[in-house]
């Protein structure tokens, strides 16, 4: 009885499996590597006996606890701690993973809020359908990209029409605090809810109240359904804010890689480069210049030249930056600031004078720049702003002239109305982006003489009037403005005459001379 059981349990399938599985087991002694902390503290730990490490080598401190490392010495490897580091002492073991560290990717993170890690901070469960990749892989290199020539349309007039954006570009924006940079961006992302472009907002050090503003300003106005949030805030690890761009820049590639168009948002660098400087003197770097390291520029270049626009070989996908910085007292031309300025292809100078003045936004058009222009804006926008650049620089220069007297003759006059519309027609109210067929109507206006005769205390009233009636009342006009980029002559006449209705409107009931009015 005995024996018949012994073989029915030979013959059992299971039995088959598990015995293969035994013998097909490598035998013999595995080497691993092991180092000791020496020591730890404000998220930093410094390692012995890990002399195989590599630069960016995920170290794994057990109970799932991880660190990177960020610094190798010949008798230590400084190694960056990527939670508050809590249970961690000296004596503890390490051991080198043989791995980089990687974040989740995929469709998945779309709607989601994460930290930079990829675990979710939104109570929405885990990510569905997400893979592991690198949060630093080389850059497209050269003969892999494409010229920038497609635009981005951000929605914000003073942008798109005198330093237009795209994708591809690398756009700094940059001024001093509470100045709108955050408004612009965000505006930026909401103007992408008609288009094709999945949006990446990453806050780095931002206080968690101006998180939450950012993302129900997304929710309220934007596409939240195509946009991935990303936020590693100021009691978070320094080494999860030092890693936040990479990982969510990362997270935008996956897009991009696959033939699609990404646009991200980088809250700022500023922080970004303050938590670089803090990980550098706890890791006992040499400071340079403000005491930064000396690979404060290469870190920051690394990850922007990952901004590419791909070549049709490559899929044609493109990935888009709108890094953010603060300057001190407007200084741009402290460290931060100008190794940001030479990285980029541009930059949106905020001021703090001209937002104190309530000009909304402040952008100072006479220091900033885009490096690629007019060559991605739509034909027709190109065209109807083709001097409106030169035509409010001089405006500035001349007001500023008249004020040591009183104005000289009807032309100064005239030039300085039509300067001072076209600055009420450049204000704007947040979360407010504008289509692309609504900026060619309002540059068309003031760029021909049309709102002139529009009271200059009715210019905004004019504006909102054109975002609300062009879809309905030019229809035409609309149709071939966004679907080809460009107009007819049948299209200009069209909304040539419209605007002259509307502007008929809103100067009939003006009093005498108003519409001359500064």
């Amino acid at each position: 009885m005995a024996s018949e059981t012994q073989g029915d349990l030979r013959a059992t399938p299971w039995l088959d499996r598990i015995r293969q599985r035994v013998d097909a087991a490598a035998v013999g002694p595995k080497a691993r590597q092991i180092g000791r902390v020496e020591e730890v503290g404000d998220g930093i730990a410094l390692v012995s006996g890990l002399a195989e490490a590599r630069l960016d080598e995920l170290l794994d401190f057990g109970g799932g606890r991880f660190g990177f490392a960020q610094v190798l010495e010949e008798d230590h490897v400084g190694c960056v701690l990527l939670d508050t580091g809590e249970g961690i002492e000296a004596g503890d073991r390490v051991s080198g993973t043989g791995d980089v560290l990687r974040v989740p990717v995929g469709e998945g993170l779309l709607g989601r809020i994460v930290d930079p890690l990829g675990r979710p901070l939104d109570g929405k469960g885990e990510i569905a359908g997400a893979r592991l990749e690198p949060i630093e892989p080389p850059a497209p290199e050269i003969v892999a990209r494409d010229a920038v020539t497609r635009p981005v349309q951000t929605g914000t007039l003073v942008l798109d029409a005198l330093f237009a954006l795209g994708r591809g570009q690398r756009e700094l924006i940059i001024g001093d605090r509470a100045t709108g940079k955050t408004t612009v961006a965000l505006d930026a992302i909401i103007s992408q809810k008609q288009s094709d472009i999945v949006s990446v907002y990453v806050a780095i050090g931002q206080k968690s109240s101006n998180v939450r503003r950012a993302i129900e300003a997304i929710a309220a106005h934007g596409a939240p359904e195509r946009t991935i949030v990303v936020v590693a805030g100021p009691s978070d690890a320094p080494g999860l804010q030092w890693i936040a761009p990479f990982a969510a820049m990362t997270m935008a590639e996956y897009f991009r890689d696959r033939g699609g168009h990404a646009l991200i948002v980088i809250d700022d660098l500023t922080k970004h480069a303050a938590t670089h400087r803090e990980i550098a003197l706890l890791t006992r770097q040499s400071p340079g210049r403000e005491a930064y390291p000396g690979d404060v520029f290469y870190v920051h270049a690394r990850l922007l030249e990952r901004a590419a626009m791909l070549s049709k070989e490559r899929g044609g996908g493109s990935l888009t930056a709108l890094p953010i910085a603060e300057t001190d007292a407007g200084n741009l031309s402290a460290y931060i600031p100008t190794n940001l300025i030479s990285i980029t292809d541009g930059q949106i100078v905020l001021d703090a004078k001209l937002f104190n003045q309530g000009q909304k936004p402040a952008v100072d058009v006479g220091t900033s720049v885009s490096r690629v222009g007019g060559k991605t804006q739509a034909k027709a926008l190109r065209e109807a702003a083709s001097t409106m650049r030169l035509d409010y620089a001089q405006f500035l220069e001349l007001e500023m002239f008249t004020r040591f007297g009183g104005l000289s003759d009807a032309r100064v006059r005239g030039r300085l109305a039509r300067g001072s519309r076209i600055r009420a027609i450049l204000g704007q109210r947040p979360s407010r982006p504008y289509r692309l067929a609504e900026e060619v109507a309002l540059v068309s206006a003031v760029q021909s003489g049309l709102a002139d005769d529009v009271p200059i205390e009715a210019i905004s009233a004019f504006a909102e009037a054109v975002r609300e009636r062009m879809g309905a009342e030019a229809q035409e006009v609309v149709r071939q403005v966004e679907g080809e980029g460009t107009l007819d002559e049948a299209g200009e006449t069209a909304l040539r005459n419209w605007l002259g209705r509307l502007v008929r409107e809103f100067s009939a009931n003006a009093p005498e001379g108003a519409g001359q009015g500064r």
